[in-house]
């Protein structure tokens, strides 16, 4: 069934390059279709336009794009992380080349924004204690990358 909505991230050159790169980092990841400007532009002929692929089984666009254009924070995307294994897989994958801030954000080498979260982290930051989810959040505001560990002493006390 194709897609009603999917999710477009313009490049100006690195399309195909990130395309590769998210398919490689997350299971169950592939890229679907590369389409190729042809001999007489607009762009150089053999380069990608624009590359479909999937992150498990999420439809993603990677277009190559007007010079110029960048990514903010404004749009960021989330992988939720059943351990602490899975936060730590992302988060190296994921910063290799890019940048690292808190609370388990960080950018990519492309500079696209992604959240490394815990599925646990709702049930800390809001859980039934209200002084445990304090103290929880903030545990979280002091960090980067999050540790469950740490994050769950800090809502025991």
């Amino acid at each position: 069934m194709p897609r009603k909505i999917g999710t477009c991230l313009w490049f100006e050159n690195q399309a195909e390059e990130a395309a590769q790169f998210y398919t490689s980092v997350f299971d169950d990841s592939k890229i679907l279709n590369v389409s190729r400007f042809g001999e007489g532009g607009p762009g150089v002929a053999g380069e990608a336009i624009a590359v479909d692929f999937e992150l498990e089984g999420r439809g993603f666009t990677a277009l190559n794009g007007a010079r110029g254009s960048s990514f903010t924070e404004a749009v960021s995307f989330v992988v939720d992380c059943e351990d602490q294994s899975a936060v730590d897989r992302y988060w190296e994958a994921l910063t290799d080349g890019g940048s690292e801030s808190q609370c388990g954000w960080l950018k990519d080498r492309f500079g696209v924004s992604w959240q490394i979260v815990p599925s646990i982290l709702p049930s800390l930051i809001a859980g039934p204690d209200p002084h445990g989810s304090q103290r929880a959040m903030q545990a979280m505001l002091g960090m980067g990358k999050l540790d469950i560990a740490e994050l769950q002493r800090a809502y025991d006390g």
